[in-house]
């Protein structure tokens, strides 16, 4: 599927699942709650300190994987067990936000996102704990792949970037 498909999955996931890798070299991967200001600026908020923040200074590279739709099912056609699926994959580099106002932005798009009924007590809360807050900014390399199974009225899978 086509980057824009792809990125229209990253919007409506409910988490990306972001991998790291150590400074040891091992891997390091969970779900976040991110955000993008655009096509390919993504931000997720966390602790100052932590596993994150220390993978990201020796490896900022990453991969974020996100899946919109996930449901297991029996092929129409032939039986067999399946699973139907959006997924978006998508990589870049990660790295902590100093410039107070870029934080703010990044985390207005985050409760923007989650928290959409809330944003008349989003400035108390930023002027709360802003301090003890770190945003990472990740910027995609190139924009997002999509793939997806996924079964037409008739139990045709539709292949190739087919749409209804």
């Amino acid at each position: 599927m086509d980057s824009e498909w792809a990125l229209a999955v990253m919007r409506k996931a409910p988490y990306i699942t972001v991998s790291f890798r150590r400074a040891d070299g091992r891997a390091y991967g969970l779900p976040l709650s991110l955000a993008c200001t655009d096509d390919m600026t993504w931000y997720f908020h966390c602790a100052p300190e932590g596993e994150k923040l220390e993978a990201i200074s020796t490896h900022p590279e990453v991969c974020l994987s996100a899946v919109s739709r996930c449901m297991p099912t029996i092929g129409p056609k032939d039986g067999s067990f399946t699973l139907q699926y959006q997924s978006a994959i998508a990589f870049g580099i990660a790295e902590l936000v100093s410039d107070e106002q870029e934080k703010i932005t990044a985390l207005r798009a985050i409760c923007q996102r989650f928290l959409s009924k809330h944003m008349d007590a989003f400035d108390e809360a930023v002027q709360r704990s802003l301090h003890r807050t770190a945003v990472v900014r990740i910027r995609l390399s190139a924009p997002p792949t999509g793939k997806r199974k996924q079964y037409d009225k008739e139990g045709e899978e539709m292949k190739f970037g087919r749409m209804e």
